[in-house]
């Protein structure tokens, strides 16, 4: 095992290609046709000192710096290793798959006391940039009373110029990908304005991005949808910047890679500071492997990207809290932890994370009866993988070390048929974890997002808490729950965060708590890509209320000069300060609801 490798990575390198496509998460990142590896790297000093190295001394390695000390590599695998030895990398992570977390939004959060009078706030001169899965961009919604765009660009990373499909025609003078980056197609307002003006074939030939899914377009619409027909969305003279992130749908709501959420961030960045305009950033998606510590280097990479220009990121605490896909708890002497494996499932990965200071014994139990030793007491710390099978059933262990970014250990498994079945042993799976040291006692489990497994795949006794996706767990966002306005109430599908220390049950510092805040996530109306409207629910859609809340604040502090350095912290602060109470909350802040429900118009101060 390499110190510089996270363990997923460590384990995929372990194992074989064969195996690893087995798993729905061992592979993200491997090429099969090229044998490569797409990498995430930490690096110091020059990126020309990367591209050096790598770009002329190996030409078989890419180099794509980002921002704040962060690179994409594309590297073969029998390279890896000799490629992150370089003393410039300091860590190398693969990426992961992330997951979307699916009345008028005008309506609520106190945006019509700003909008519809004094200070008559509605976002102008801000960016607002939305990553997710693209957007109709023929709607009226997204124009301006003239019908010209109100869409800065759109980068469609999906898009490769040379290997369009038959139907969109035979179009050679097709944009490359934006300055500095390899893949997709960029599409700049006056492309989009002329495209506006053809019919729609042709203006599909012109401008060759779909939004499939309908969910960028809805959080799209939400966060900055222009008075249309009754509809108005939040910030509706805000500029769009649109990313729809690459990725194969692989019949699921849909995803995209760390990598393509890395290059999209890195863009919208320089595209903020390019303008010198300030910059909102919303981001509707996540997933569930992690520390859920803010270590992870897209956690630490979005920390530094908020302190770059003047920006705002806003991230969906997902919706996870009822999913029944975590369990936490101390142990104080022998305990148990009950997995139920549904039927149909073919693979299934379990985290759990624990304090280094603590040592376990950790056996499991089968649906059989059968129970074997996962982790045996260890005296020497050392970490490492192995493979155990068991009932039908192979299991790939991997026990991790603390990295520099993180004092926690994990234990990663991998839960495979064998014998010539196609499906994992349904039943309960029982985890035993007997204490040998004990400093905390604390441990986490996790399983993969529920969106990704069969019905009746979850723990029998699971924990609300610590139910965030990841990156809503990064520091300097403004991490956003979802509240239901029919009954003025958490929402229970909304990812829970901490409000008190996970060890100590004392209350946290404020920079601390997670949630931020809550906004309407239950039933809201927003656009679809046909031209209608649909209901939708999730903290996908409650986190664009608080990005166009976020937009008329800049414009109020920034573009008017109210307060030139609204962004960031300071921006975070005023929602949280203008945080309505919402029922059933006595105690602020708190794991479900971080300080209340956003109000823009008790957001601004004075107002």
């Amino acid at each position: 095992m390499s110190q510089k490798f996270e363990n997923q990575l460590n384990l995929a390198l372990e194992t074989t290609e064969a195996v690893r496509k087995q798993t729905r998460d061992l592979n993200v990142g491997y090429d099969t046709a090229s044998r490569t590896w797409e990498l995430i790297v930490k690096y110091n000093g020059d990126p020309a000192g990367l591209s050096a190295a790598f770009g002329e001394g190996r030409a078989a390695v890419s180099v794509e710096p980002l921002i704040a000390g962060y690179a994409i590599l594309t590297v073969p695998e029998s390279l890896v290793e000799a490629v992150s030895a370089n003393p410039q990398i300091e860590y190398v992570e693969k990426p992961k798959n992330f997951y979307f977390s699916q009345e008028g939004p005008s309506g609520r959060a106190c945006i019509a006391g700003v909008v519809d009078r004094e200070p008559f706030l509605h976002g102008t001169g801000v960016l607002l940039a939305v990553i997710d899965s693209g957007i109709a961009y023929r709607r009226r919604e997204f124009r301006r009373e003239d019908g010209r765009t109100r869409i800065l660009a759109i980068w469609d990373q999906t898009l490769n110029p040379g290997e369009l499909p038959d139907q969109v025609g035979s179009q050679s003078n097709l944009p490359g990908p934006p300055a500095g980056f390899q893949e997709g197609a960029e599409f700049d307002e006056a492309r989009i304005n002329e495209a506006l003006e053809l019919p729609e074939a042709e203006a599909l030939a012109r401008i060759p991005t779909i939004d499939v899914s309908g969910h960028g377009t809805a959080v799209a619409g939400i966060a900055a949808a222009s008075l249309t027909g009754g509809y108005r969305g939040v910030a509706t003279q805000a500029q769009l910047l649109v990313v729809k992130l690459g990725g194969d749908s692989g019949g699921l709501a849909g995803y995209s890679k760390t990598t393509e959420i890395l290059r999209a961030v890195t863009y919208c960045i320089r595209k903020g500071l390019e303008l010198g305009r300030p910059l909102v950033i919303n981001l509707s998606f996540g997933n569930t492997y992690g520390a859920h510590d803010g270590s992870s280097l897209l956690e630490r990479f979005l920390d530094n990207a908020a302190e770059i220009g003047r920006t705002v990121i806003c991230v969906g605490s997902g919706n996870e809290g009822n999913a029944a896909g975590h369990v936490m708890g101390k142990v104080t002497g022998r305990q148990t932890v009950d997995l139920a494996i549904g039927r149909f499932e073919r693979h299934l990965s379990v985290q759990l994370w624990k304090n280094y200071s603590d040592t376990f014994r950790i056996s499991l139990r089968t649906p059989g009866g059968s129970e074997v030793n996962l982790l045996p007491e260890r005296g020497d710390g050392s970490g490492g993988g192995y493979t155990l099978r068991v009932e039908n059933t192979r299991i790939l262990v991997y026990f991790g070390e603390p990295t520099p970014y993180s004092v926690s250990q994990e234990i990663y498994l991998e839960f495979l048929p064998e014998g010539g079945g196609s499906y994992l042993s349904e039943g309960i799976w029982r985890f035993i974890l007997e204490p040998v040291k004990i400093v905390t006692g604390q441990y986490f489990f996790y399983l993969p997002p529920a969106v990704t497994r069969n019905a009746g795949t979850d723990f029998l006794e699971p924990s609300p808490d610590v139910t965030l996706t990841i990156p809503s767990t990064a520091a300097k966002v403004i991490t956003v729950g979802a509240y239901d306005t029919a009954f003025e109430a958490y929402a229970d599908f909304s990812g829970r965060g901490y409000g008190t220390d996970l060890l100590t049950g004392e209350r946290l510092g404020l920079g601390t708590v997670k949630p931020d805040v809550v906004a309407p996530g239950v039933n809201i109306l927003a656009p679809d890509p046909f031209g209608g409207f649909v209901g939708v629910t999730g903290t996908s859609f409650a986190t664009p209320i608080v990005s166009g809340s976020a937009a008329l604040l800049m414009e109020w502090g920034i573009v008017r000069g109210n307060d030139p350095y609204l962004y960031g912290e300071k921006l975070k602060a005023y929602f949280r300060a203008g945080a309505q109470a919402i029922r059933g909350e006595q105690v602020y802040p708190n794991e479900k609801v971080g300080f209340g429900a956003v109000c823009v118009a008790d957001s601004i101060p004075g107002n």
